[in-house]
């Protein structure tokens, strides 16, 4: 493997963009925070980008301790990519980087691929607690572990065991969540978004 590029700068924000500036490396890691995924899934989530580029991105991210392989146990036969403790630790790093470009969203363009789980991070970041989230959209069904310091933090589909809260809501509301141009909170108290479940996330968000 040939050796890693540096911008060979004493500076702490200098070596962290030697392992994470590379294009569409935070964006693996965006699709890696939700848990083990195989390449073909991750290649599908990332649309754009080439499977030479995603191979040599996951191969980086292995060399510097953010990711690693492992093969499922049968009768699986397939391998996976996960996160390191390493990696995870990125989270509120694509978390500020997620707010700081709100701005930049505006209107989705026609070009703009998109995915349900896309908002999860920017969902997580209107959440306060602990407890897993439910989430509904016209384009697909995902979950959030709110508050979650190990494992996960959203995965794709219906929450495996009972939520502590479901929201509904449509694309353009997330969108308008997404782009900061409305709190989840006024979301929930215009109606735009529908709140049901008994734990104390769902209570929150009615109460507010």
């Amino acid at each position: 493997m040939p050796p890693r590029r540096s911008y060979d700068q004493y500076c702490s924000a200098a070596r962290a963009l030697d392992l994470v500036g590379d294009r569409w490396t935070l964006l693996i890691v965006r699709e890696l925070l939700a848990g083990p995924r195989r390449y073909t899934d991750l290649h599908a989530d990332l649309p754009g980008v080439s499977t030479d580029v995603l191979a040599s991105r996951l191969k980086d991210m292995e060399r510097d301790g953010l990711a690693g392989r492992r093969r499922l146990p049968p009768p699986g036969v397939a391998y996976v990519y996960e996160l390191t403790s390493r990696g995870r630790e990125l989270l509120p790093v694509l978390q500020a980087l997620g707010s700081w470009g709100e701005g930049e969203l505006g209107e989705r363009r026609p070009t703009d691929a998109v995915r349900a789980h896309w908002f999860a991070l920017p969902l997580l970041r209107a959440l306060d607690g602990q407890g897993t989230v439910e989430v509904a959209l016209e384009e697909g069904d995902f979950h959030l572990h709110v508050g979650a310091e190990e494992g996960p933090v959203y995965g794709d589909g219906p929450a495996p065991g009972e939520p502590d809260a479901r929201l509904v809501l449509d694309a353009e509301t997330c969108a308008t969540l997404a782009r900061g141009e409305s709190t989840l909170r006024d979301a929930v108290r215009s109606g735009r978004v529908t709140v049901t479940g008994e734990g104390a996330l769902a209570k929150a968000l009615r109460d507010a």
